[in-house]
């Protein structure tokens, strides 16, 4: 479908300095896990809670130049699965269209860029299925009268951020004024939430439960001839069912939490563990009580500037990031690097994640000069304590690319966006992921500096990689 349906960005596309949730073995489950060491997290199984989601809608995003793996798509991307349970993306109006018209029992929600909207809004608008529009541009002065002919478009917008208010409350509307559009739909919809909430509620000693829980699924009426809600329930199956360390973990934490006293210090890292569990599902809230708990223990398990603590700090600041927390983030970041100020020698390499993690929440924030220098302390300290080749470094590279980029200085932001991907060369094989997505950077800096046959032919590379 055009661009197809959105799926989770190369992590490099966004500015993050993190680690994966989860230790690889059983035998790390007594250690507490530091989310933050390794740029590269995966975002694939992120669940948001059911009470924080528009249920009942579809959103469909139609923009010809959709590009999941550049930065500003996959940000807006990002932002959007906090807000709505399903997305599809689409590049070509006509393919759009035909699929908005085979949902005659869906109520949809379009995003639609500027460049499209004069000429597909009066084509869509009749239809009974599209609930609302919004048109996301550059300038919003343009649309704004023509806007006022369309009873459906609900706004012009420059940012994701209130899209995604408006979506909220469109959907508020919907509720107030209508009935549900029809029990089937509103299964298929409990179907799809009850599977991803049912990790938490398995018992994990018989994991045969998620292979009958995914065969179950398959043969559900709404899954039947939708393929690629099939690949997702048996990806699903096949990690669940195959990896068993998220189990391991609960397990342990369910042990500890009866066999240790209410302070010991591996409850903390048990408290630790299940939150890292939470936040890789998406549930922040839980993941900040988790997480919160943790450092309470630690404070009085700990001296008052053991590392530990930067370590919880660092964790819970990152929560409050995705929550879109920005000053609780910052508040808990910091806090977490004046202590490894006292704790650690100089340039240790945890400086790096602090700054970095500093860097990412200034950046969410919209105050880049502040994220810069917190990016470029990051960089400095990854320099001397790094090989030169380093992936890391890459990751660094990549996010004063960002920066830059949203700050204007477009010569700039290809230094460095040129710079990650010659490291990526160096360190990566030669069609991984990470590759591709710095190649859809430069590609779409280029585009936006105008030079459209080196965007093309950068763009070209992101999507020869993502055949292969």
């Amino acid at each position: 479908m055009g661009c197809g349906a959105s799926s989770p960005m190369p992590v490099d596309n966004l500015p993050n300095d993190r680690s994966s949730l989860l230790p690889t073995s059983s035998t790390t489950l007594n250690q507490q896990l530091d989310l933050n060491q390794n740029p590269k997290r995966d975002r694939s199984r992120t669940v948001i809670p059911l009470d924080e989601l528009v249920q009942n809608f579809l959103l469909v995003w139609l923009d010809e130049k959709f590009d999941e793996t550049v930065d500003d798509y996959g940000h807006s991307i990002k932002q959007l699965r906090r807000t709505v349970n399903t997305i599809e993306t689409f590049c070509e109006t006509d393919e759009c269209i035909e699929y908005i018209l085979q949902l005659q029992n869906q109520k949809i929600l379009l995003i639609i860029s500027d460049a499209l909207c004069e000429t597909v809004v009066p084509r869509v608008h009749n239809m009974i299925q599209l609930y609302s529009i919004y048109v996301f541009c550059r300038k919003k002065e343009k649309y704004e009268e023509w806007a006022k002919q369309w009873s459906k478009v609900k706004g012009i917008f420059t940012e994701i951020i209130p899209i995604c208010d408006a979506v909220r409350q469109s959907a508020r509307q919907y509720d107030e004024d209508s009935v549900p559009i029809g029990s089937e739909i509103e299964s298929s919809f409990m179907y799809t939430q009850l599977f991803k909430e049912i990790i938490l509620t398995i018992d994990f000693d018989k994991t045969k439960e998620v292979i009958d829980l995914v065969e179950y699924a398959c043969k559900q009426p709404y899954y039947v001839e939708n393929n690629e809600q099939l690949q997702l329930i048996n990806k699903f199956g096949e990690e669940y069912a195959n990896d068993n360390i998220t189990f391991e973990i609960i397990d342990k934490f369910d042990i500890d939490e009866k066999t240790l006293t209410p302070n010991h210090p591996d409850l903390a890292s048990s408290y630790n563990n299940i939150g890292a569990v939470y936040d890789n599902m998406g549930k922040y809230s839980k993941a900040l009580s988790s997480y919160e708990r943790s450092l309470e223990i630690h404070k009085i398990a700990l001296p008052p500037n053991h590392p530990d603590l930067a370590k919880s700090y660092n964790n819970i600041g990152n929560v409050y990031d995705n929550m879109g927390e920005y000053s609780k983030a910052l508040s808990s970041c910091e806090r977490s690097l004046e202590i490894r100020k006292i704790a650690l020698p100089p340039n240790h390499p945890d400086f790096a994640q602090s700054y970095n993690n500093i860097g990412n929440v200034y950046t969410n924030m919209g105050e880049y000069s502040k994220a810069l220098s917190s990016y470029e302390r990051a960089l400095e300290i990854k320099q001397i304590a790094l090989p030169p080749n380093h992936p890391d470094l890459a990751s660094s590279y990549n996010n004063i690319g960002l920066v830059y980029k949203n700050m204007g200085e477009y010569s700039k932001a290809l230094s460095s966006y040129e710079r990650s991907l010659e490291i990526k060369k160096i360190a990566l094989p030669p069609n991984h992921p990470d590759l591709a997505s710095s190649y859809g950077n430069i590609g779409m800096l280029y585009e936006s500096m105008g030079q459209y046959s080196k965007a093309l032919s950068f763009l070209e590379q992101t999507r020869d990689i993502f055949k292969k």
